[in-house]
């Protein structure tokens, strides 16, 4: 399973690296990451990301947030499956998540063991 990682924290990829390292290794999942709505729509775009099923999205980056990127990836490739990311539990962006299309809605910090069922459910 190939997933993007939109974060505009460098940090993040380190974190998902070591908390996905067995599945990795095997195999069963592929990391690409983004550090900006821009860059992701870029990688959806050619051919590096050509086979992502999922994408994994911080909601407050600078430049395009997470939401208006959800809102052009549900439009361009409404088939991808889109876990929306935040550090607040704002109701206003969880509702419009909804309303653009978001498969799931994670707080930080996030729980990894039930980020990993979710994705397995895909």
């Amino acid at each position: 399973m190939k997933v993007m990682v939109v974060d505009d924290e460098k940090d993040i990829q380190i974190l998902f690296r070591q908390r996905f390292r067995k599945e990795i290794k095997t195999g069963q999942i592929e990391f690409q990451f983004a550090y900006s709505g821009e860059e992701a729509l870029r990688l959806l775009e050619s051919s590096i990301a050509a086979d992502v099923v999922l994408i994994l999205s911080d909601i407050n980056m600078p430049g395009m947030t997470g939401l208006e990127l959800l809102r052009i990836i549900k439009e361009r490739c409404p088939y991808l499956k889109v876990f929306m990311i935040t550090a607040y539990g704002d109701e206003d962006n969880y509702r419009k998540a909804m309303e653009y299309g978001a498969d799931n809605y994670l707080t930080k910090p996030i729980d990894f063991d039930g980020l990993r069922r979710e994705m397995f459910k895909l």
